[in-house]
């Protein structure tokens, strides 16, 4: 019997910012899965606290979480990333499986953010449905992105007058910062930026743990900037155990 798995973004934290649409599918599951890292890193047991409060404040009935060990993943830098990537989704797929397998009925993924940028839980559920142990059909619900929220904050429009924006990463920022002017950066706990030639020739908007109650705003030109960010994230980190940010980078 075909179930339901339903990969819900919740948004970056804040229960208001939960669309109607993934509130509905919320009250329409039998429990929910939610990746636990508390095993390697015990600071993260907020995210988790994060997601029942929304759960709390979205749906009406009865709910249950089920908590989903994630299998450690090597932050080392590999000489094939893309393999050690996959390799890190195929064990997830195998603690996800089991875990359908373990609790009868539909279920939803609580992804943070959109499951459509930056995480794995699309190609989670691609990769269940094709070992073939459980039989699911997998929905995607959008929920608001962590970029989204940035330019909000911030009040900015991402592209420039009819000109493009690219969304990378850190690991990939000075590379395509040589080609490109309008760049959204993420997972880039390194703050890359810092090491860019002639920083003065670029503003930065940055935001970390957005819509959370410690979220932090810092804006202006790198060269004059990019400290304040490092010591702001490392104060964030240091309070929450955990930090998320992003940042656009914008030639002047």
């Amino acid at each position: 019997m075909t179930r339901r798995l339903a990969l819900v973004g919740l948004g970056p934290g804040d229960p208001e910012l939960v669309t109607a649409q993934a509130a509905r599918v919320l009250n329409e599951v039998a429990y929910f899965l939610v990746a636990d890292k508390t095993g390697q890193h015990p600071g993260t047991a907020d995210l988790i606290a994060m997601r029942e409060a929304i759960c709390e404040r979205h749906v009406t009935g009865e709910w249950r979480l089920v908590h989903v060990p994630d299998p450690e993943r090597d932050r080392a830098d590999p000489v094939d990333y893309a393999t050690a990537v996959r390799d890190w989704h195929e064990a997830r797929a195998q603690v996800y499986e089991q875990a359908l397998l373990d609790n009868p009925g539909d279920a939803a993924v609580l992804v943070w953010g959109d499951p459509a940028l930056y995480d794995s839980a699309i190609r989670l559920a691609d990769r269940i449905v094709e070992r073939g142990r459980v039989e699911v059909a997998v929905e995607v619900v959008p929920g608001v992105s962590s970029v989204q929220l940035l330019a909000a904050r911030h009040r900015l429009v991402l592209n420039a007058i009819g000109g493009p924006i690219t969304i990378t990463t850190g690991r990939r920022l000075l590379e395509d910062a040589a080609d490109g002017d309008n760049l959204v950066v993420m997972l880039d706990g390194a703050l890359t930026c810092r090491r860019l030639p002639e920083p003065w020739t670029w503003r930065i908007w940055w935001g970390a743990n957005l819509g959370s109650s410690d979220e932090q705003l810092v804006a202006g030109r790198l060269d004059e900037v990019a400290d304040a960010i490092w010591s702001r994230r490392a104060e964030v980190k240091q309070g929450r155990g955990w930090v998320m940010d992003t940042y656009l980078l914008r030639r002047r």
